[in-house]
């Protein structure tokens, strides 16, 4: 290149003296100069206007940038990643979008964000996602679990996350200082009073939904069961079967506990509900073509009634209540064990069309099998969940 290095002026100065003299052969001066004519009239143009201040290099930089981000745009998507850090471009662009902005594209609002110093990827990220699937409407599938325990200042925190399966919308994000099933119960009733009822629930299989992998059945999902609202476990050690909710638990945990450890529950309490209103109503969800969850959340027709509602079984079943204290009951006979989270409830037996086989159910849910062709045998209690019911050995 012409005229770099530690003395390009110096060059400068000696071919536009050498040009300006008189009789100088210009052409010839630039082939050995090795520049063009262009730059050779142009540094001689401004020699003889400005002297040698005329040789100094120049910002190429174009005096006016009509495409340039304007400095209110800046200061807005600065304000949207302020207010919420966790966000990246594409979030900050529907946002502004949504406030009747001329968003700039996520790609340069990510060079907005870096030429103002702002870390980027702070709060993780680079993961592979969750293969995405979901059910077709609203409440047709709610997520439910505990974000595990999350220490504070003062005492012990125990987020409880319900997720719809359909919009993400956060149903409860409770800040629970145990995880009992009273707890876990009450707010339940509040979500149920507020939105209505699901029609099935995913829970995984610890407590308190679960006695482990091989005893789905707790007092909680007999209640949930009671509501009319279907049950459901994942499958051992695969946390993907409860997707929505492990990737929502992602996202609170960089979002709405990223900052010092909250206080006490109160002060949990507080945070969580402002920002699950935040993540309901404002935050641009990726999945849903950067809307936020409300946008496709609709409230359930079946609305919670605090009392149980009466059930009847069929002509061909027979009833037996399971004593509250004891898990047995008579069949044929024999004695037979049931799951203790239905102490105090009233199954029924009902015939198969396999001769000796019966099944063990409670309202519209089959929890277990009797098979009298087995003989003797120790109690078993049942193992399996419900679409695959083990049968059951009698005492």
């Amino acid at each position: 290149m012409p005229f770099t290095g530690v003395s390009a002026m110096d060059r400068k100065q000696e071919f536009v003296r050498l040009a300006l003299a008189e009789g100088a052969n210009r052409r010839e001066l630039c082939r050995r100069f090795g520049v063009s004519s262009t730059l050779a009239y142009r540094l001689l143009s401004r020699f003889q206007a400005e002297g040698r201040s005329g040789l100094d290099e120049r910002s190429r930089r174009p005096l006016t940038s009509p495409r340039q981000t304007g400095e209110t745009t800046e200061a807005a998507v600065l304000a949207v990643r302020a207010a919420h850090p966790a966000w990246g471009g594409r979030k900050i662009a529907a946002v502004l979008k949504r406030q009747g902005l001329a968003a700039p594209a996520p790609s340069t609002i990510t060079q907005i964000l870096r030429r103002h110093g702002v870390e980027l990827g702070a709060f993780g990220g680079g993961e592979t996602d969750f293969i995405r699937f979901e059910h077709a409407a609203p409440n047709d599938l709610w997520q439910m679990d505990f974000k595990g325990h999350v220490a504070m200042r003062s005492g012990r925190l125990h987020p409880l996350t319900v997720l719809d399966d359909h919009s993400r919308f956060c149903v409860v994000l409770a800040a629970c200082g145990n995880e009992k099933t009273k707890t876990v119960q009450g707010h339940l009733t509040e979500a149920f009073e507020r939105y209505g009822l699901p029609w099935r629930m995913n829970m995984d299989n610890g407590s308190p939904w679960g006695n482990g992998p091989g005893e789905p059945f707790t007092p909680l999902g007999v209640w949930l069961i009671e509501q009319d609202i279907g049950i459901g476990h994942s499958r051992p050690y695969h946390p993907q079967t409860q997707g929505k909710d492990e990737r929502f638990h992602r996202t609170l945990k960089a979002e709405a506990m990223a900052g010092p450890p909250f206080a006490d529950l109160d002060h949990a309490a507080r945070s969580l509900d402002r920002w699950r209103g935040v993540y309901n109503t404002e935050r641009p969800h990726e999945a849903l073509g950067l809307r936020p969850p409300i946008d496709r959340y609709t409230t359930s027709p079946r609305s919670y009634r605090s009392a149980v509602e009466p059930f009847e079984y069929g002509p061909d079943d027979q009833p037996r209540r399971v004593p509250p204290n004891d898990s047995r009951i008579s069949f044929k006979g024999r004695t037979w064990r049931i799951p203790k989270a239905f102490g105090g409830k009233i199954v029924a037996i009902r015939p198969t069309p396999t001769d000796g086989l019966y099944d063990v159910v409670f309202r519209t849910l089959r929890i277990a099998a009797i098979d009298l062709r087995t003989k003797g045998g120790q109690s078993q209690p049942v193992t399996d969940v419900p679409e695959q019911v083990s049968p059951m050995s009698p005492v």
